[in-house]
């Protein structure tokens, strides 16, 4: 046969249509081949993963073991609670932050801190796009934990809420509110409204109003109240309570006393119900009323008065009876 006739030959073999068992098997053994590598590539290093993860598992028991030695350490120490918490949580992320990073150099040999660093701070500005409230939460409870001035077991109130803070966490400030429930506040919200701290000193100022009768005598009431509410136990001594005339009401004089008591909600409404106790009891002993509300109506003497049902005079006078004798 000429070489023309094979390469004709040739050329109609390659043209030819392959049948589909043919492309079957060969994607078969693509597959097979990639699988086979793949294997091949994880077998090569597991011992290099396996030796990160005993890394990974080393770094968290030292996070926890240097976590608590912090907390030893800090026990002595002239800091608040949330900012020794702060140093203490800080420590154990720091710790677990270097094994990872160590883990992930044994782990992929190519991989060196500076490329770390740089692939964290490319993937940071995403993650911090996608998790912008997460991030923002994160940050305020820092912020929270480093320099605001309350403490667990303080009581606040921000907004609509108030209660006795359980825990601060790096997310959300647990607080159990007056009715025994929990509530979960994110940390951005506290750090961006005002906060009432409502026991951040050992007292705290109460006022109620108390009105007494016109044909009272002020200053004789005013001693009195200033005696009953100096007898309550619930009452600070100093700075002392303060009764001052406040205004004239539709029926009465009327008094505002001011006392300082124990911050918390219970030691406030306990010490509350004690001095109108005190106060009430005072002024009857004295014999001054506290008047009910009511109106007086006053009638000039040549004022005339109609009667409804008056057949004569209908222009009568008040006081005088419109039957004659």
């Amino acid at each position: 046969m000429t070489p023309l006739a094979n390469t004709a030959s040739a050329t109609n073999d390659a043209s030819a249509p392959t049948s589909p068992d043919t492309d079957a098997s060969l994607g078969i053994e693509t597959v097979e081949a990639s699988v086979r590598r793949i294997a091949e590539d994880l077998l090569e290093q597991l011992p290099l993963l396996v030796t990160g993860l005993i890394i990974v598992l080393a770094a968290l028991v030292t996070a926890t073991i240097a976590r608590r030695a912090a907390n030893r350490l800090l026990r002595n120490v002239s800091l608040r609670h949330s900012l020794k918490e702060l140093i203490s949580r800080l420590t154990y992320v720091l710790v677990i932050a270097a094994g990872l990073l160590i883990a992930a150099m044994v782990a992929f040999p190519g991989l060196t801190p500076s490329k770390a660093l740089t692939a964290l701070g490319i993937g940071s500005i995403a993650i911090g796009l996608a998790f912008k409230d997460i991030f923002e939460n994160l940050f305020a409870g820092v912020l929270i934990l480093w320099r605001f001035p309350f403490e667990n077991g303080d009581f606040i109130a921000c907004g609509d809420f108030e209660g006795r803070v359980v825990d601060v966490t790096v997310r959300n400030t647990l607080i159990r509110t007056v009715r025994n429930e929990l509530l979960v506040v994110p940390n951005a919200d506290i750090y961006k409204n005002a906060v009432y701290v409502y026991t951040n000193k050992p007292t705290r100022r109460l006022e109620i109003i108390c009105g007494v009768a016109y044909d009272e005598d002020v200053a004789t009431a005013r001693d009195v109240i200033t005696k009953a509410v100096a007898s309550c136990e619930s009452v600070s001594e100093a700075p002392t309570p303060e009764i001052f005339a406040q205004a004239f009401s539709a029926s009465s004089v009327d008094f505002e006393i001011a006392w300082w008591t124990g911050p918390t909600p219970r030691e406030q409404r306990a010490s509350r119900d004690e001095v109108v106790e005190a106060v009430r009891r005072g002024l009857d002993q004295a014999g001054i009323r506290i008047p009910f509300p009511h109106r007086t109506l006053v009638f000039r003497e040549d004022a005339p008065l109609h009667i409804a049902g008056a057949a004569a005079n209908p222009t009568t006078r008040a006081g005088e009876s419109s039957d004659g004798p």
